[in-house]
């Protein structure tokens, strides 16, 4: 059942970035054990929802997660979730780690009482640096990492932000790869270690990796930024009927593509086309021209063209097109199927997959709380315990909840 099973964590992650990461190990096999506050993940209000507190961002974000609602400013709660981290194999968090230190579950704390506990805090900024007390969201880092100045030069001159949350999902998948590689080293030497991922430096690198050009140099050699992607002509191209996205690359695909149109003469007649460094150079020309090309024809002549011609090349999908990819279908990636509670939705898979333990969809985003007699019976807690939490409402249970142990 997926590549890390067997494997437990505790989730105190809440919004986007950390739970993006946990339905990706949760997805791998983990049982992730989703910690919310008596009111739930604030992110469960988001979006359209069938009934409250499962909105569609909610239902996109916590899947292969079970749940159950601490209060963990109540002395109790705090001992229940000690009692579970004492056999948890990771602990994930997203507050600050100055809040956690403050709740008693710093690390050493927990160190202290599972010195095989993996303790993954996804936060704002690395904790050696002034930033390390600030809050952080997605907004703010997207313009801290220069994401926002880089959409400003390619564009009107106006910074903008992605339409996404690209800073906690790219955080998100950082933190799946360094939780993985610390869980090996765990299995190697007995012990785990604190790991911190932050939001700020992991999108700096991934940023700059692309765009710090000429500054990777001391003394510089030129300024920052990739010119074929700064180019305000790069964008999907207009087609007679709609639009296409290709990328024609290196030489042999120029060759290709100007051989398919009847354009062999072009870098004869233009050494701005001739070389791909010549076309570096030009690269807003190049692009400008291209844009006319693609103009001329329908987008299906073009994706019948570019195929035979071997030059890469994808339709530009919107929401109406996309649930009919033919990879997509062919691949399984979008799937109908019954949610216990809200109905009928739409799940997407994992996108890796495995030969020998394959990831699977093993249960749906979880009602607020609804697991949390059964995770406390898990761990060794009595009826009369799990009586007492609930009557102190040190422990949350829903309504439609309680008496089942789902």
């Amino acid at each position: 059942m997926g590549p890390l099973a067997g494997t437990r964590i505790l989730d105190l992650t809440s919004v986007v970035m950390g739970p993006s990461a946990t339905q990706m190990l949760g997805d791998m096999g983990a049982d992730v054990i989703k910690v919310e506050p008596p009111d739930g993940d604030v992110v469960r209000q988001i979006g359209p929802q069938r009934n409250a507190g499962m909105g569609a961002y909610f239902l996109n974000a916590n899947r292969n997660k079970r749940s159950i609602c601490l209060n963990l400013k109540d002395p109790a709660g705090l001992d229940a979730l000690l009692r579970l981290a004492d056999t948890a194999d990771i602990l994930t968090y997203n507050i600050r780690p100055q809040a956690m230190t403050r709740l008693g579950l710093g690390y050493e704390t927990l160190a202290a009482r599972n010195p095989r506990l993996i303790y993954a805090g996804l936060f704002g900024f690395g904790q050696d640096g002034p930033y390390a007390a600030r809050p952080a969201y997605d907004d703010l880092i997207q313009g801290a990492s220069v994401m926002s100045a880089l959409i400003a030069q390619a564009g009107d001159g106006t910074p903008r932000y992605v339409p996404s949350a690209v800073a906690d999902r790219v955080v998100g998948l950082a933190a799946v790869g360094a939780i993985c590689a610390t869980l090996v080293n765990r299995n190697q030497t007995g012990l785990g270690q604190r790991v911190d991922i932050p939001m700020f430096e992991t999108m700096v690198g991934f940023v700059l990796g692309d765009h710090l050009g000429g500054l990777t140099f001391d003394p510089p050699l030129g300024g920052g930024g990739y010119a074929r992607q700064l180019s305000p002509e790069r964008r999907p191209y207009r087609t007679r009927d709609g639009h296409i996205c290709t990328v024609i690359y290196n030489d042999k695909q120029w060759a290709n593509f100007l051989r398919a149109i009847g354009r062999e003469d072009l870098p004869r007649d233009d050494p701005r086309f001739a070389t791909y460094a010549d076309r570096q150079s030009n690269v807003d020309f190049v692009y400008g021209e291209l844009g006319r090309i693609f103009a001329e024809r329908t987008t299906a002549e073009w994706m019948e063209l570019l195929d035979r011609a071997d030059v890469p090349a994808m339709p530009m999908h919107d929401f109406d097109s996309i649930f009919d990819d033919p990879q997509l279908k062919q691949t399984g990636f979008f799937e109908l199927v019954e949610h216990p509670t809200e109905g009928r939705v739409r799940n997407m898979r994992l996108s890796a997959s495995w030969s020998r333990t394959p990831a699977a969809t093993r249960r749906l985003a979880p009602r607020r709380g609804q697991d949390g007699p059964a995770i406390l019976r898990e761990a060794g807690f009595a009826d009369d315990e799990i009586a007492a939490l609930a009557e102190r409402r040190a422990l949350t249970i829903p309504a439609e909840a309680a008496g089942s142990d789902t």
